[in-house]
């Protein structure tokens, strides 16, 4: 069976921000790396740099980036990534009315598109935001609000998500949206690797308070909802599904199947979630030992929680603890 191929393209102009650029080549190619060390099957990927005219363009740092595909003759792309401009980027959108045509006949050919922190206001312009949640940088919130009055600005969210659209308000949380791209084509083994190498401090890939989801946000089942609020509250108690399925006035199977069809995941695997994540975060922020973190997060038996710990992250808690450690300044 032929390896599948998916194409990345990286949308360029002058007064680009470099990292913001540069950051989803580096990762993208360290998943493909990874995948193949781990002997995991993964697509191909193609990374394209694109301009137009295929002219290379100067950053905001003052050196060029090379393309090497010209706008004009692009082929269509599984996702499209718009990096952020330095400083205010209206002339830049001014300069280049072609991007917004060409975004909007990507995004109609299927492609996905990720933008970050100014670079989404390219993807306000060609108008694919109207009556969607998106976010951008702080700097530029009433600006943004201005020009595009017809996006739903959530001030409040890090990361948005309307579909395949996908908005990151830094590069920091540029970061981990690219984690959660790369678990969708490569797995949860290849993202915990890349995540790991990148940011080993990382709390948790999209924690609610930072990432809103528009399915997730407009979601009607009210009662799974409060359901995911009440694990989200009692994650370190002696939980029994069956018995939250009759508090929340339905049977286990029904349960199970709304709640899957809500998060879009099982609520034994979103227990799991909320439990190792929080223990992630005590192994890095606190001295606790193993068996403290494990009892506070739900886990009696320590052995069992290292296992756990080690199937999610494919690192023992130990060793999580060391990595992290080695990155904090004293």
């Amino acid at each position: 069976m032929p390896v599948p191929i998916r194409r990345f393209g990286i949308l360029l102009c002058d007064n680009v921000l470099a990292t913001s650029a540069t950051l989803p080549i580096e990762m993208m190619k360290t998943a493909t790396a990874t995948a193949r060390g781990l002997g995991i099957e993964a697509p191909r990927v193609e990374i394209h740099t694109v301009s137009t005219g295929g002219l290379p363009v100067a950053s905001a740092s003052d050196f060029n980036l090379s393309t090497t595909t010209a706008l004009e003759t692009a082929p269509q792309f599984d996702l499209v990534h718009v990096p952020g401009q330095w400083r205010n980027p209206r002339r830049a959108i001014r300069q280049h009315p072609e991007h917004s045509q060409w975004l909007r006949d990507q995004h109609q050919g299927g492609g996905a598109i990720t933008s970050v922190g100014t670079g989404v206001c390219f993807v306000a312009e060609a108008g694919l935001l109207n009556g969607k949640p998106a976010t951008t940088h702080w700097h530029y919130f009433d600006q943004f609000q201005k020009d595009y009055p017809r996006v739903q600005l959530k001030r409040q969210y890090f990361i948005t998500q309307a579909g395949n659209l996908y908005c990151a308000a830094s590069v920091n949380t540029l970061a981990e949206l690219l984690v959660h791209i790369i678990f969708l084509w490569f797995g949860r083994n290849v993202a915990n690797n890349v995540e790991r190498n990148f940011f080993h401090e990382i709390r948790g890939t999209f924690e609610p308070r930072r990432f809103m989801a528009e399915e997730v946000e407009y979601y009607s089942d009210e009662d799974i909802l409060q359901a995911a609020i009440w694990l989200q509250d009692n994650y370190a108690r002696k939980v029994s599904m069956p018995q939250l399925a009759r508090q929340f006035g339905m049977s286990t199977r029904s349960f199970n199947r709304r709640f899957r069809n809500a998060l879009g995941r099982t609520p034994v695997d979103y227990l799991q979630h909320l439990r190792l994540t929080s223990a992630r975060e005590l192994l890095q922020q606190t001295n606790l030992s193993q068996q403290e973190i494990g009892a506070l997060c739900g886990y009696q038996d320590v052995s069992y929680f290292t296992r756990l710990f080690h199937r999610h992250f494919q690192i023992t808690p130990g060793k999580y603890r060391e990595t992290v450690r080695a990155k904090l300044f004293s």
